[in-house]
């Protein structure tokens, strides 16, 4: 770890980063095992493409009350529970005996990985502050990135040379390491008295992100006019709302609509459905292309994206500290513009697909643009509430995410499917790269650096220190 951390910080950033790293690898590491899994245990497409989603749908409807968790009962101590309850269930996926009882394995795989992710940077958001919380922002990000490349490389190797089920086991090493180092850091502050989980805030929350989630990932197989997806869409959007009137009434809420008060929170959260799901809808088509129409293998057209993943990584950090100086509007809104701009160049690109004159340079300007975007996106956004409040503030971030890209690949599915290869993959990808401009637009407009945005929060920041370590 850098120098300009001290032990304490070290330790800390490390137990982030190793805690995101595990739950980010186990949602790519898999793809490569299906076919594996799918000989052994049986149950055809229906169930390998379950084991993938029963993940995606537990983590994306947990992780509002993950955040919340995190706040009331404190970070290590979620954590703690994050890492555990991931062990558990990724050695009940290594040796599970059906199809079944892997997906049920993976729902669990989900619920512990949403425990994980808003507590990892709320550490981060009470442990650091100013351009050293930009600093840390940028090194998680690079880091965490890596789950990206190494998820479906490790998983090949781990497939073929011994088994699908190592896929799920090597988990339990990197989460060992990181119980170990946890024990180091400084116990989390007392529980306020009084303070108690908003049990039905958290079961209307959990609904109304799962169940449209649910239908998000089943509408290819029933279509949308099916009385399932429909009816689940429905009771989705019911819980949704009955969740806010929820929210707004009760004393303790789950989810405190007072940090949507915090200008760079609502317009962060906003810029960041347009540019997560312009990324997801656009990569989602550039692997579909390359693949069905171009005729890539399933391998090569996953290292296409390398490229983009390797700057990623070796650039967020720099540009995380970068942003401490020049504000984050700027970066925020030319960095979407040049993510934009590699899914432009992609319009270059022919039925033959050649990858050094055609999709190098397109995926190059990309992964550009989304180092220039990443670290001070996730850091303007956490850091504009109150560090108290940073884990429901990091799980809206990630729910935001999460479900923008659903929902986009969704459409993207049902848009591009009549269109000859070439045609539906040039129309996804300039709608993808339009939805990131839109994103860049909201943050040129909307952004206040930070000297402007500490008005804002400071309605809801309490009397106590804006960063004290593990509130």
């Amino acid at each position: 770890m850098a120098r300009w951390l001290t032990t304490q910080q070290r330790t800390i950033l490390t137990v982030a980063v190793l805690s995101t790293f595990i739950a980010f690898l186990d949602g790519s590491v898999v793809t490569v095992a299906l076919p594996a899994i799918g000989r052994e245990l049986g149950g055809g497409l229906a169930a390998q493409q379950w084991v993938v989603d029963a993940y995606l749908l537990t983590l994306g409807s947990v992780i509002l009350l993950a955040g919340s968790l995190s706040d009331l009962f404190g970070r290590r101590r979620v954590l703690f529970w994050g890492l555990v309850g991931f062990a558990v269930a990724s050695a009940l996926c290594a040796v599970a005996p059906t199809a079944g009882v892997l997906i049920v394995a993976r729902g669990l795989q989900g619920v512990a990985g949403a425990l994980l992710v808003p507590s990892s940077l709320a550490l981060i958001l009470s442990t650091f502050s100013g351009s050293q919380q930009a600093r840390a922002i940028g090194t998680w990000t690079a880091i965490t990135s890596v789950a990206s490349i190494a998820g479906p490389v490790l998983g090949g190797v781990l497939v073929d040379a011994l088994s699908w089920r190592w896929v799920f086991g090597i988990n339990l090493a990197p989460i060992a390491v990181t119980l170990v180092l946890l024990r180091g850091l400084p116990a989390d502050a007392r529980r306020t008295t009084g303070a108690r989980v908003d049990w039905l805030g958290a079961a209307l929350g959990v609904v109304g992100l799962g169940i449209p989630v649910f239908a998000l990932i089943e509408h290819p197989r029933f279509g949308w006019g099916s009385p399932l997806i429909a009816g689940s869409l429905a009771l989705g959007l019911a819980a949704l709302v009955a969740f806010v009137l929820w929210e707004r009434r009760t004393a303790q809420p789950m989810l405190p609509l007072a940090i949507f008060r915090a200008r760079d929170f609502s317009v962060g959260n906003v810029a960041t459905a347009f540019i997560y799901g312009g990324v997801a809808v656009g990569t989602f088509a550039l692997a579909l292309f390359l693949q069905q129409g171009a005729g890539y293998s399933a391998t090569l057209a996953g290292f296409a994206m390398v490229p983009s993943s390797i700057l990623l990584i070796a650039l967020s950090a720099f540009f995380g500290r970068l942003s401490a100086r020049v504000g984050a509007r700027v970066m925020m809104t030319v960095g979407p513009l040049v993510a934009a701009g590699g899914f432009a160049l992609m319009l270059r690109i022919t039925a033959q697909a050649d990858y050094l004159t055609e999709v190098l340079p397109a995926v190059a300007v990309f992964g550009l643009g989304m180092s220039i975007t990443v670290a001070p996106l996730t850091a303007t956004i956490l850091g504009s509430v109150d560090s108290a409040r940073s884990g429901i503030a990091s799980a809206v971030n990630n729910a935001v995410s999460r479900v923008a890209g659903l929902v986009a690949v969704a459409l993207a599915g049902s848009a591009g499917g009549a269109m000859s290869a070439v045609i539906g993959f040039h129309e996804l990808a300039g709608a993808a790269g339009i939805a990131i401009a839109v994103g860049a637009t909201v943050s040129g407009i909307g952004i206040r650096n930070p000297r402007t945005a500490d008005a804002d929060v400071s309605s809801l920041t309490a009397a106590a220190p804006h960063h004290s370590l593990l509130r």
